[in-house]
């Protein structure tokens, strides 16, 4: 029996809401040996004081030393081994924008970039492009024509788009073409498989077209793509938890997972606060309420310490208009580690803190690396995490007599 299966036999109807707070790379370093992370230099009054009541521990996104991307990292949050699960960026990106997908499509989550006169990439993220100049240049992609395929070009949210190809043939096993680096050019598009040699030369065309096309841009003038995906198919979380689930995020990515997962995608809002605007007007109305935060990861990954921190601080105001919710669970943790030391993905674990009137409290006073790495819930695999949720919510029952 897997874990799925267990938690179906287990699972029982209750009133206890579950609400999943991730601050999207939460986790961090010290710039200095002996120094403090982001989390730690943060001044988290409202934080520190679920962690006195509540109880922490260090999750692993996947496995120990592996750095997760960010579509893994939720998988595992949201209780799906990330080494089984395995859904490619484009169809997230695609999901969360409202498109749908045909089982002979190929999504590719594209990056506008920015290329000097050699070819060589300057800024990955193009300066990260406002999403009204974004769309634009979007616009002038959709010309773009290849025989034998049909091609669907969307936009995203700031430097990010979306291409879809739509054919026979398609595999989705092609490498990316973001080197991850400055200084060098943007990668061809490689098969790693036969299936997906007529992918890849479609990749290469739709690239050097739009480079034509692209020339006269100042900041947008190439991009990269990344994860190739078709689309994939996984159990909902009504029929693996018994759960009505919500997802209230602001980028499309984590809304694609969220509603591959059977997530009903809530409000339309901009900012944290509208998020929490959204849980609140929404309380009545669902079981479970993943809500998602970006900027400490994208603060992280800019190499930023001071600007994540300032994140998190802000993190730690609407802390309260959460907790006053009252929910049976509330789980504040993080998808991966993102320290703006390596200002990149890391694999370091999460700091994650369950606030629960059935939570067995530990000896923290502050939500952190140093006291989860001490906490009750010790480390853990983040797949485990949901199990966690329901039993501090009530819903879980006993396994055998």
């Amino acid at each position: 029996m897997d874990i799925h299966e267990l938690i179906k036999s287990l699972r029982e109807p209750g009133e206890g809401k579950i609400v999943l707070l991730v601050s999207d790379g939460i986790g961090g370093l010290p710039m200095k040996p002996g120094g403090l992370t982001e989390l730690e230099t943060a001044k988290t009054p409202n934080l520190d004081a679920l962690a006195k009541i509540g109880v922490q521990g260090l999750s692993v996104p996947i496995l120990p030393g592996i750095t997760p991307g960010s579509g893994p990292g939720h998988l595992g949050l949201f209780g799906y081994d990330p080494l089984k699960f395995i859904i490619g960026r484009g169809a997230l990106e695609a999901a969360g924008i409202g498109f749908q997908m045909q089982e002979n499509d190929v999504a590719i989550r594209c990056n506008f970039c920015t290329t000097d006169a050699k070819g060589n990439i300057t800024d990955r993220r193009a300066g990260r492009i406002p999403s009204d100049e974004s769309a634009k240049v979007v616009g002038k992609l959709k010309a773009i024509k290849i025989d034998g395929v049909e091609i669907f070009v969307e936009p995203v949210k700031e430097h990010r788009f979306v291409v879809v190809f739509r054919g026979a043939g398609l595999g989705d096993a092609v490498a990316d073409t973001d080197p991850q680096r400055t200084g060098v050019p943007v990668l061809d598009p490689v098969a790693r498989n036969e299936a997906s040699k007529k992918t890849a030369e479609i990749a290469k065309e739709f690239h050097r077209q739009a480079v034509k096309i692209l020339a006269s841009e100042t900041k947008a003038n190439n991009h990269t793509m990344r994860g190739f995906a078709k689309k994939p198919h996984m159990p909902s979380y009504e029929e693996l938890y018994g759960l009505k689930a919500a997802c209230i995020a602001v980028y499309p990515m984590y809304k694609g997972l969220a509603s591959f997962a059977g997530m009903t995608l809530v409000g339309k809002s901009a900012t944290l606060t509208e998020e929490i605007d959204t849980l609140e007007k929404a309380w009545n109305d669902y079981d479970f309420f993943f809500v998602h935060f970006k900027y400490t990861d994208s603060r992280g990954e800019d190499g930023n310490f001071d600007e994540k921190v300032k994140m998190i601080e802000e993190l730690d105001k609407v802390i309260p208009r959460i907790q006053a919710l009252n929910p049976a669970c509330f789980i504040v943790t993080g998808d991966h580690s993102t320290p703006a030391k390596m200002a990149s993905h890391s694999f370091h674990p999460v700091p994650t803190l369950i606030v629960s009137d059935l939570a067995r409290t530990d000896a923290a006073e502050h939500y952190g690396e140093r006291d989860a790495a001490a906490g009750g819930l010790g480390h853990f695999e983040a797949q485990y995490l949901m199990p966690l949720a329901m039993a501090h919510a009530g819903r879980l029952g006993k396994f055998g007599a």
